[in-house]
């Protein structure tokens, strides 16, 4: 069976520069055109396009990394004390929102009530609950960064019998208005927050609050339906022509719930919104379908990013002026559609592309000779769907050139293959080094219902694709899937085809029953091992499981079985198979961030001489004070080495800072000036980590790149421990369990259970340390009729002679499968034992802990520039 996308140095770049040759129409298997206009400004970059209805859950869920470099500007929650749902308290995640760099929050107040639609009490009743709502915001200092959603789709709920019920919905809405203002005199009102645009509302609501003194300051509407991508800008258009009629001024714009579930986590499918709702420069927040704390179904687990967040993480990255772009179908549903900005501060324009499975070829026009010269570099990222639940690291480059500029114009190609990807291509002045190169590994792609299925079936998993309604069928790869895997004969095989001998990582993207699941892997018949699925939410909330296998160069079959070597693996879970990954494996896990892509907190960029000192095409330079950021990911817990290279013009130090924790002995310093590659080796958590280089010295310095490199060999530094080989109190048992690492985990810790472990040599003494439990817990509230209601739980780690330490574990669908979650835990005894419980309610069930020291080396070398190289 033939591969369903390659990648990797097969699929390389051709960029041609524009010259006066003449091309052939494009058939319908060439390329598509992105107009790009380089010299057209169409206005600042907005970047309020990823916001999100409750994606945040409780403070840590999802971590400070995920919201910072997803970066959304807006987010609503639910009113404080609400009972719609579990978690999202509104004030109570606002405080890590606020430190990750979010903008506004908005409450929906009408979530006081419990149920969906909301109870109608009578709006005397509503409005004896917003009071103490407005009076507990009023009493923090930050009071008017929140927005008040004072009704939510009130044509369907409460106010539904239209025109007749117009009255009073408006009676209603002035006296909810001018409660929120009595209180708070600032505060900013959003609404009327219908469930779809209606203009005929509109018109009639707006004429009427205008002359009552009772507008929205933020007007808001939803776009739910995959039909949206073609008529919201119509909708926005409409709307202005609506407020210059009414002589309003123009007012904000929220579209404060789009999208839905064929389209989150997928980034060809977002691209199509983020780019439309950022050329109408309003703000957006993706729609809350599945559960809260999952960032609208990007964030996987708690600390874990899947391909679609790595989208919102470079459209957060975008800075400057957008420019026009033009796609070959504006406004056409599922087709290539794309933003693109200009930072003429840093010499940068970036494109963000995706929508299609065609190769695209980009067209740039108005390349500014002084900025850009008479060649530029090209490269182009590429970040695929990896799943709900499959984390995705750092987007690989699947193609680079130098090109030449001629007229002010360059073409691009971009590798197609793939209508589930997103594309960033960065285009910058030519570096004085070598041209950039691709780091993409070679991989392949195979649909499991393409191969050989027995006593199992295809199923069609219909994503809303071709449907007019709120399309709330979840996304699977090629649109078929292979389940019923439940008899002892069921197996799917797929033939495969590999280019050279060695290790290959094999991700399986699966969905289950909400249990943890096992299938035989076997290679050309000869069994492998045995494959532990975790649980998901359902069969099509997919996740990936990744393991390596050993392949010769050429043809091989693989194949995944409800039996082993040992007979039928029967289990609990029916565990549907959606897809097959091939990636080769050329190494350690080694990622370089170029730190002239980084979020800058002062600093400037060069790509000159300064540049060619650190041996990078280009450079950030820091004053004293100044810091880069970046985000780093990790595709296990385990050691990293994280280097980079500086000059300084005297003595120089750089901080690191991880997940916003200094790191204690962790700055580089030189005593003299020059060129330095430091180095820290410091263990991660799996998944994304926040990182920070700041500028501790006297003087500015330059830094180029940063480099991370999977560590194995430090990983015995950590320590780990069998949870039911601890001390067990109260009520805390050892229950037995085939999930289990060792056959058996400790539950019922919290309300007095608790485990206590000792520490073993290796990390007894004081100091920073990582902090990871395997854990299962699955509470959620079970009456909403869409939402799953999770409930996060919490675990406080005791040291004897210390501090308590508490970490969110949320749910993780089963009560039996473990997840392994690394938190921050600062331990001030030297081998103080550490008790584990939860004095205010439940915690999780808890497998295994392990404790690891946070930098394990350092150190500081003179660096030695080769000609022309390019970290």
């Amino acid at each position: 069976m033939r591969p369903r996308f390659p990648a990797g140095p097969a699929a390389a770049l051709l960029v041609l520069a524009a010259s006066s040759r003449t091309t052939s129409p494009v058939r319908d298997e060439g390329p598509e055109t992105l107009r790009v206009d380089l010299d057209t400004p169409t206005g600042a970059f907005h970047g309020g396009a990823t916001g999100i209805l409750y994606g945040l859950g409780d403070p840590g869920v999802p971590s400070h990394d995920l919201i910072a470099g997803m970066r959304p500007r807006t987010i609503s929650q639910k009113a404080p004390g609400g009972e719609q749902h579990p978690g999202g308290d509104a004030l109570e995640v606002a405080d890590g929102f606020f430190a990750a760099g979010g903008t506004d929050v908005h409450i929906y107040a009408q979530d006081t009530y419990s149920a969906w639609p909301y109870q109608d009490l009578g709006i005397d009743d509503y409005l004896a609950r917003l009071r103490p709502q407005l009076e507990e915001v009023a009493a923090r200092p930050d009071r008017d960064r929140f927005v008040w959603t004072i009704f939510n789709e009130p044509d369907l709920i409460w106010y539904d019998d239209r025109p007749a019920d117009e009255d009073r919905f408006f009676t209603d809405w002035t006296r909810a208005h001018r409660l929120v203002r009595s209180v708070l005199p600032h505060a900013r009102i959003a609404g009327p927050g219908e469930t779809r645009y209606r203009a005929d509302h509109l018109r009639g609501f707006l004429a009427r609050a205008k002359a009552a003194d009772v507008l929205p300051d933020v007007v808001t509407w939803h776009e739910l339906g995959p039909d949206s991508l073609a008529t919201y800008r119509d909708h926005h258009r409409d709307y202005r022509d609506l407020e210059r009629s009414l002589g309003i001024a123009p007012r904000p714009v929220n579209i404060n719930e789009y999208s839905n579930r064929r389209d989150t986590s997928v980034p060809g499918r977002m691209i199509q919104w983020i780019a439309m709702l950022e050329d109408t420069k309003v703000d957006g927040q993706m729609a809350y379908w599945t559960m809260a704390g999952n960032l609208s179904d990007h964030a996987v687990r708690t600390s874990r990013a899947n391909g679609g967040w790595w989208l919102t993480k470079w459209y957060a990255d975008l800075s400057g002026d957008t420019v026009r772009v033009t796609p070959p179908r504006p406004g056409a549903r599922d087709t290539l559609q794309g933003l693109a900005t200009l930072d003429r501060e840093d010499g940068r324009a970036t494109v963000l592309l995706g929508g299609t499975g065609k190769p695209v070829e980009v067209a740039l026009t108005g390349l500014d000779r002084l900025l850009f010269g008479n060649q530029v570099d090209v490269r182009v990222s590429r970040t695929t769907w990896s799943g709900y639940e499959g984390d995705a690291a750092q987007p690989p480059v699947v193609a680079a050139a130098r090109v030449r500029v001629v007229g002010g114009k360059a073409k691009v190609a971009v590798p197609g293959g793939d209508p589930l990807a997103a594309y960033q291509v960065v285009i910058t002045r030519a570096g004085q080094g070598t041209p950039p190169t691709a780091d993409a590994p070679w991989q392949a792609s195979y649909e499991a219902e393409a191969g050989a299925v027995e006593h199992a079936a295809v199923v069609t998993q219909d994503d809303g694709s071709g449907s007019h309604d709120m399309a709330q069928r979840y996304t699977t790869s090629g649109g078929r899937d292979v389940g019923s895997m439940t008899d002892p004969g069921s197996r799917v095989t797929v033939d495969v085809d590999v280019p050279r001998d060695g290790t290959y990582r094999l991700g399986v993207f699966y969905g289950t029953n909400g249990c943890v699941g096992r299938q035989a892997l076997y290679v050309d018949d000869a069994h492998v091992r045995d494959l532990t699925f975790p649980a998901t939410l359902s069969r099509v909330y997919r996740g990936r499981l990744d393991t390596s296998i050993t392949l010769t160069a050429g043809s091989h079959r693989i194949s995944l079985r409800t039996s082993g070597p040992g007979g039928f693996l029967d289990t609990p879970s029916d565990i549907a198979l959606d897809r097959f990954d091939l990636t080769e494996v050329t190494g350690p896990e080694r990622t370089v961030h170029p730190l002239v892509d980084a979020r800058r907190t002062g600093g400037e960029v060069d790509r000159a001489d300064r540049a060619l000192r650190v041996g990078a095409p280009g450079a950030v330079v820091l004053g004293p004070g100044d810091a880069v950021t970046t985000y780093v990911s990790a595709a296990e817990d385990g050691y990293h080495a994280l280097s980079t290279t500086w000059h300084g013009t005297g003595p120089s130090g750089l901080g690191l800072t991880l997940s916003g924790r200094r790191v204690e002995g962790g700055d580089l310093t030189a005593d003299r000036s020059g060129a330095w590659t430091g180095s820290v080796t410091a263990h991660l958590k799996a998944g994304v980590t926040e990182l920070v280089l700041s500028n501790e010295g006297p003087a500015p310095v330059v830094v180029g790149t940063l480099t991370s490199v999977r560590d194995k060999g430090s990983d015995p530094r950590a320590v780990r421990v069998e949870a039911e080989a601890g001390q067990l109190g109260g009520e805390a048992e050892v229950v037995p369990c085939p999930w289990a690492s060792g056959g058996a985990y400790v539950g019922r810790l919290g309300n007095g259970g608790t485990l206590t472990v000792r520490r073993a040599e290796g990390v007894r003494a004081a100091g920073q340390y990582n902090l990871t439990v395997a854990y299962a817990q699955a509470e959620k509230n079970t009456g909403h009729p869409y939402n799953t209601d999770t409930v996060t739980r919490t675990l406080v780690a005791t040291e004897e002679g210390g501090n308590a330490t508490s970490a969110p574990y949320r749910h993780n669908y089963t009560w039996d499968g473990f997840w392994p979650e690394t938190s921050p835990i600062d331990l001030v005894t030297d081998g103080g034992p550490l008790t584990f419980g939860n004095p205010a309610g439940p915690g999780p069930n808890v497998d295994w802990v392990r404790l690891a020291p946070l930098v394990v080396a350092k150190s500081v070398t003179p660096h030695r520039r080769q000609p022309d190289a390019v970290v």
